[in-house]
């Protein structure tokens, strides 16, 4: 079984309301300085194979079909 971790984010140049409301809520907590936060997505997949090459591709594809919005989202995958 191998172990990947997938990170969303948004693309540079996308807006991200999510992100602007946190600093917002940062804020008004009392942490000043903050001038910017981007909202992601963690998704952790366990593979069923031994294969690396295999896992990370098989990751890739899920990636691509349901997990990132790839016209606004980056993704990177690391495989454990």
């Amino acid at each position: 079984m191998i172990k990947a971790r997938v990170t969303v984010t948004l693309k540079n140049g996308v807006l991200d309301p999510q992100g602007k409301a946190i600093v917002g809520a940062l804020d008004s907590l009392g942490f000043e300085g903050v001038n910017s936060v981007r909202q992601g997505k963690v998704f952790d997949v366990e593979i069923d194979t031994k294969d690396k090459n295999d896992a990370e591709a098989r990751v890739k594809a899920m990636c691509d079909k349901l997990l990132a919005n790839t016209v606004i989202e980056d993704y990177s995958v690391e495989i454990a």
